[in-house]
């Protein structure tokens, strides 16, 4: 009885090293046994390899195996490893010493620049958004120096603007734009998924020194395991959290929620999850809102998270499952068409398609006038556009058309911009009232 009474206290006692063992690899997939009782969803485990130990995440639970996946390539990993359970779930210390620098989605720096200072406050990389009513409302318009945004698409601080945009149709460079001119204390950009090769062209020639100094950019490359890739975009947001709570206005800036998508459809499908829509696991749809309601405003005295979240349409299908998702869930949506990339109009971004849902707040009278006037004369052109390229649009048949034939191309020009060529918005709202305005329409 007694012992009896004394294992049973002893299985009761929390120890302070729990570990298991490998029973299988399944691809990606370790099975751990040993951690029943212990292991929890989102638990850390460090795996002893043959070179170094791996390590993993507790992803899924099944009749005492814990299911992990790793950060890392799994070689090397054998049937009966040790796997220890670590305590406490992943954090990072963030703090001003981090502008300038560029980290991988544990925290840890890889641009060779040697260790990174840790602050003083812990910051956990899943963390949940703040309360819907204990938020503060999103501010006034700011510039992001790209014309066609700032007339028809205008970004407010702690507004969260999609980019959706097929491949190739300069998605990156017109994110490299909005990191550079946009109004902001902090600049953190996520490369989620991206090419191992673009990412330092993207730091030297697209950011360049003046937008790196303010900003952390936290990086996972397409090779790297699903898990790492997920962990990346966390990490951008859990940055990018420390330094709204300083009181500052933050610029994320995320390329792209559709690899953190595909990232986390891996890592159910690994985990056992149904495939639903597309292949696409229901948790997918559920950590989508998860990670992107954690941008926008903070509490009363905090800072604000002005987010831009680009959307790789697959296909040029706007209306895929994770374009759709997201476009329900963020505060506009900003279309990028390849039709208007191939005539040579860059940024590619087709202000027809393109809200933002801060308007007509965002602008003052004035300016909701001309912006609608232009829209209509685009529209109006863009409606008759095949005839009156084949010739079958006779002039003087509709006053309307005629206004928007001259109109339409002094519009498109005023919206075609380099990557060096700044914007100003009120000198856009002037050059647009000139385009818009009786004069110009006789000197056309």
């Amino acid at each position: 009885m007694l012992a009896a009474a004394a294992a049973s206290a002893v299985r009761d006692l929390s120890p302070d090293l729990r570990f298991g063992r490998v029973v299988a690899v399944r691809g990606a997939l370790i099975e751990v046994e040993g951690l029943s009782g212990a292991a929890q969803i989102g638990a850390r485990v460090r795996i002893e390899g043959s070179e170094e130990p791996v390590e993993a995440e507790v992803t899924g639970l099944d009749r005492g195996i814990a299911h992990c996946l790793p950060f890392s390539d799994p070689q090397g990993i054998t049937s009966g490893a040790r796997a220890d359970l670590k305590a406490g779930r992943f954090s990072l210390r963030p703090c001003e010493a981090w502008l300038g620098r560029m980290i991988d989605g544990l925290g840890r720096p890889v641009d060779g620049k040697g260790v990174l200072p840790r602050g003083e406050v812990p910051r956990p990389i899943k963390a949940a958004p703040p309360p819907a009513a204990a938020r503060t409302r999103v501010g006034a318009k700011i510039e992001t120096g790209v014309r066609a945004l700032d007339i028809f698409a205008p970004l407010c601080v702690g507004q969260r603007l999609g980019l959706f945009a097929g491949s190739g149709v300069g998605k990156s460079v017109l994110l490299s734009m909005l990191a550079r001119w946009t109004e902001c204390d902090v600049a953190v950009i996520g490369l989620i998924g991206e090419r191992g090769r673009e990412v330092q062209e993207f730091v030297e020639d697209d950011l360049g020194e003046e937008g790196l100094a303010r900003s952390v950019v936290v990086v996972a490359t397409s090779d790297e395991p699903a898990l790492m890739r997920r962990q990346a975009a966390w990490t951008t947001l859990a940055v990018a959290e420390h330094f709204r709570a300083q009181g500052l206005r933050v610029l994320c800036l995320m390329d792209s929620v559709t690899r953190f998508a595909m990232a986390q459809r891996e890592i159910g499908l690994a985990s056992g999850e149904p495939p639903a829509t597309k292949g696409y696991t229901p948790t997918v749809f559920a950590e989508l809102p998860r990670l992107l309601e954690r941008a926008g405003p903070g509490r009363p005295g905090e800072g604000s998270i002005t987010g831009l979240f680009t959307v790789l349409v697959d296909g040029d299908d706007h209306n895929e499952p994770v374009a759709d998702a997201v476009r329900g869930i963020l505060d506009g949506h900003v279309v990028m068409s390849r039709r208007i990339a191939d005539r040579g109009r860059y940024p590619a971004i087709d202000v027809l398609k393109s809200v933002s849902r801060t308007l007509p707040a965002a602008h003052t009278p004035e300016q909701n006038v001309l912006r609608n006037e232009a829209k209509r004369a685009l529209a109006t052109y863009g409606d008759m556009e095949e005839m009156i390229r084949l010739g079958a649009y006779k002039e003087g048949t509709r006053e309307e058309v005629d206004r928007a034939i001259h109109l339409a191309p002094a519009i498109e020009n005023l919206l075609k911009q380099g990557k060096s060529d700044q914007g100003r918005a009120d000198e856009s709202f002037a050059a647009l009232e000139a385009i818009l305005a009786p004069e110009h329409q006789g000197d056309a």
